[in-house]
C-alpha cells in the first residue's frame, strides 16, 4: 500500500514537471480520490477481518457448546437407560418382596388357624371335664396351664396317708375322667404325682420320688381298668420338687400332696396338623 502511494507521488512529481498546472491539479485530485477510496477500503477490510475473527471465535464457542450438549445428551440417554434398568429391577424386587410377605402372612394365618383349632379343642375339653367331673369338691381343680388342660386332685381324695392304693372315691372320679379321655382317642393323659418334702421310706419305696411315681402308676392302672387305651397313658412323678406353696405348715404340705392329670393332644399329631397346613400352603402357592 505504501509503495503504491510512493509511486503515485513520484509520478505526480514527474508529471508536474512535464504537464501543465491544470493537468497537474486534475491528477492531484484524482490521486486524492484514489487515496480516499484506498483508505475506505482499508477500513472496511480491517472491519471485515475483525468481524471474521469474532465470527470464528463465536463459531468455536458454539462448536464447544454443541459438543458439550451432545455429551450431556448422551449422558442423559445412558442415565435414562440405567434408571430404566434400576426401575425394572426395583419393581421386580418389590414384587418379590410383596409375594414373600403374602406368603409369610398366609403361613402365619395357617399357623394361627391351627392354634385356634387347638385352643377350641382345649376349651371344649375343659367344658367336657367340668361337666363330667363337676366342681363341687374343693379338692378337685380343672383348669388350663400353658394351653394344656389338667385336673388336679388332692391326695386325700385319692390315697390314704402314706399309701399308693387309691380310694373308692378316687375310682368314682377317675371313672368320669376316663369317660372324657375315651372320647378323645387322639389325646394323651399324663398322670403326674407330687408329694410334700417330708422324707418317705417304706417297704420297697426309697423316697418321695418312688412314692410319687408309684401313685401315678396306680392311677394309670385304674384308668386302664376303666377302659382307657393304655397307649394314651403316661405315668410321671415329680416328688416334692415342684411345690405350690412352701412346705412350712401342715396345711401347705397337704396342698402340695396332689396328683395332676394332663389331658393333651398328642404332640406328633399337633405337628402333623401344622405340617399339613404348610403343605396346603405350598400347593396353593404353586
Amino acid at each position: 500500500m505504501k509503495k503504491l502511494v510512493l509511486i503515485s507521488a513520484s509520478a505526480l512529481l514527474l508529471l508536474s514537471s512535464c504537464v501543465s498546472k491544470k493537468e497537474f491539479a486534475a491528477l492531484e485530485a484524482k490521486q486524492k480520490e484514489t487515496q480516499d477510496l484506498l483508505n475506505t477500503a482499508t477500513v472496511k477490510l480491517n472491519s471485515c477481518l475483525a468481524e471474521e475473527a469474532a465470527l470464528n471465535a463465536r463459531a468455536a464457542e458454539l462448536e464447544k457448546r454443541l459438543a458439550d450438549m451432545r455429551k450431556t445428551n448422551q449422558d442423559l440417554i445412558q442415565s435414562s437407560k440405567d434408571m430404566t434398568v434400576l426401575t425394572t429391577k426395583g419393581a421386580e424386587n418389590l414384587q418379590k418382596s410383596l409375594e414373600s410377605l403374602k406368603e409369610k402372612d398366609l403361613k402365619i394365618s395357617r399357623l394361627q388357624d391351627a392354634l385356634t383349632k387347638k385352643d377350641s379343642v382345649t376349651l371344649a375339653l375343659v367344658s367336657s371335664l367340668k361337666k363330667e367331673v363337676g366342681l363341687d369338691d374343693e379338692d378337685i381343680e380343672i383348669n388350663v396351664e400353658k394351653s394344656v388342660v389338667f385336673i388336679s386332685l388332692s391326695d386325700k381324695l385319692l390315697f390314704k396317708s402314706g399309701s399308693y392304693n387309691i380310694t373308692d372315691r378316687a375310682k368314682e372320679i377317675l371313672g368320669k375322667v376316663a369317660t372324657v379321655i375315651n372320647g378323645k382317642p387322639n389325646f394323651e393323659a399324663m398322670v403326674e404325682g407330687h408329694t410334700d418334702d417330708v422324707p418317705y421310706q417304706k417297704g420297697v419305696l426309697l423316697d418321695n420320688w418312688d412314692l410319687s411315681v408309684k401313685r401315678s402308676t396306680a392311677i394309670v392302672r385304674a384308668l386302664e381298668e376303666l377302659g382307657v387305651n393304655p397307649s394314651q397313658l403316661i405315668a410321671a412323678g415329680r416328688a416334692d420338687k415342684l411345690p405350690l406353696v412352701p412346705n412350712d405348715t401342715a396345711e401347705n404340705r397337704a396342698t402340695n400332696r396332689r396328683t395332676k392329670i394332663y389331658v393333651l393332644p398328642k404332640i406328633d399329631q399337633f405337628y402333623n396338623m401344622i405340617e399339613t397346613e404348610m403343605k396346603n400352603l405350598s400347593a396353593d402357592g404353586n
